[in-house]
């Protein structure tokens, strides 16, 4: 019973946010609690409640300042040189944006923290992303899934977690895991050519200076247009490189759009374009290399693991705040600023508390596992390998990492062994649902990306999941093909 109520909450869950039925954090707070009494164990909802937010605190508390730290790094220019130099190198073609963004993810996703990849990322390409009216959801789909590649670093976790369960050193796991995990970035380098190229079909492409011109011709043109009988009405000129097909940040690209965009759209559109505004009075020019080395300092440090993420966050926005902004009211102005993603980010990972909590306490996690291991007919006990790798896309999907890890690939490990299949095969085959993994909404990550780039939860599934699913088979196949599985 716990089994078929465990899935069909995770159904309800997915169905209602992918439908727009329900919002992400109403959904992760009010299906696990109905689920939670519909099992019987109402009673303790507070206890894993209370056991879900305990764990997930220190996450929450690092989004929280790592947000304010990022943001105050975009509002003072540090990102500013990479984004025009992106923007130079692309000449505007929607493909090279696409591609840069899949390129970008997966350089700072060797700091192997995905909070922080998706951050610097969204800040670098979402003006881009925005000037052009490209689709959101291919920035966070791409993105999702080249760290999702990456995640599976020694230090990311997934690896950690495989060698710790199976008592293996994690070099022997991943080492020879390079090659299959080559393929898998290059797959997300064609899945992102593929996108670009549609984005460049349904949007054209511009030079630079087109993009600029126009741009700066937005500033002060206005333009009438037609009421279709109620009258005219005067609104600002858009000056973006679509035609009337661009994509907001809520939809995938693929319908037509209106003629032009209203008067808020045209406030969104102003409020993307900051990120590269040279005259913005929160640019600290003088302070810029002051602002690299606190960044380059402050992820060598967690890559170093010289203190916990969240403190190592806490004093770099502390003195990022105090060095750029050294007066109170314009301390309290930046704070104040990226409030709006602090308390989105923040209250979405424990809302997710709830659902993890619920999920794990009533005991729904172990006996889904056990089903599923349980199913495995015994004919494919010599092929285990290749059933954990499988396993692995949906299980990373619907299960946190230390569930699967620490739960699953323990017993698929036992049973392998039975057959002669090596321990390290199996903690291979477990790295192959990553890339999707990164999309599960039990992923806080996952939150700060599509927070900071104002795309649906339900739409970036909706259209990511197809995309990380297959290069998830791209990565098991590559093992398989070079007989690392």
């Amino acid at each position: 019973m716990l089994t078929i109520l465990g899935f069909a909450m995770i159904a309800t869950f997915l169905v209602l946010i992918m439908l727009k039925k329900m919002s992400p954090i109403a959904a992760l707070v009010l299906i696990p609690a109905l689920f939670c009494v519909a099992v019987g164990q109402g009673a303790k909802l507070g206890d894993y409640v209370i056991e879900g937010v305990g764990n997930l605190a220190p996450t929450a508390a690092m989004l929280m300042f790592a947000i304010v730290y990022f943001g105050v790094m975009i509002d003072v220019g540090l990102f500013d040189p990479i984004v025009r130099g992106i923007l130079r190198f692309c000449k505007a073609d929607p493909m090279r944006i696409v591609v840069g963004t899949a390129v970008l993810a997966a350089i700072v996703s060797l700091d192997g923290d995905g909070s922080t990849t998706f951050m610097i990322t969204v800040s670098a390409m979402y003006p881009l992303y925005k000037r052009l009216k490209m689709s959101l959801v291919v920035m966070t789909g791409v993105a999702a899934t080249a760290n999702g590649v990456m995640n599976t670093l020694p230090w990311g976790g997934p690896t950690a977690r495989a060698a710790t369960a199976l008592k293996l050193d994690a070099g022997d796991i991943f080492v020879p895991m390079i090659p299959a995990l080559g393929i898998g970035l290059v797959a997300v380098l064609l899945l992102a050519v593929v996108l670009g190229r549609r984005e460049r079909k349904r949007l054209g492409m511009l030079t630079l200076d087109e993009v600029l011109a126009t741009e700066t011709a937005a500033e002060s043109e206005t333009v009438l247009v037609g009421a279709g009988g109620g009258g005219d009405r005067t609104r600002k000129n858009s000056g973006g490189a679509g035609t009337g097909t661009g994509a907001g940040a809520n939809g995938d690209g693929d319908g037509a759009g209106e003629s032009g965009p209203d008067e808020d759209e045209d406030e969104d559109e102003d409020e993307g374009f900051k990120g590269l505004d040279p005259n913005r009075a929160t640019l600290r020019p003088k302070l810029y290399w002051f602002n690299a080395g606190l960044t380059v300092a402050l992820l060598t440090a967690m890559i170093m693991e010289l203190m916990p993420i969240p403190v190592l966050f806490l004093l770099g926005a502390a003195l990022a705040l105090t060095v750029n902004f050294p007066h109170m009211p314009d301390q309290r102005a930046r704070i104040a600023a990226h409030a709006d993603n602090v308390l989105n980010v923040s209250g979405m990972v424990f809302a997710a508390a709830v659902f993890t909590g619920v999920l794990s306490g009533t005991g729904m996690v172990e006996h889904m596992a056990d089903w599923l291991v349980g199913a495995i007919p015994d004919g494919m006990g010599p092929h285990m390998a290749i059933v954990t790798g499988i396993l692995s896309i949906p299980l990373t999907y619907f299960m946190s990492n230390d569930g699967f890890y620490f739960g699953v690939v323990p017993v698929l490990a036992e049973a392998g062994a039975a057959h002669g299949v090596s321990p390290l095969e199996i903690a291979r085959a477990s790295l192959v649902g990553q890339p999707l993994h990164m999309s599960s909404p039990l992923v806080p990550a996952v939150y700060v990306l599509v927070g900071m780039a104002k795309v649906e939860f339900g739409d970036h599934t909706r259209f990511t999941v197809k995309w990380a699913a297959l290069t998830s088979l791209v990565v098991l196949g590559a093992g398989l093909l070079f007989g690392i599985i």
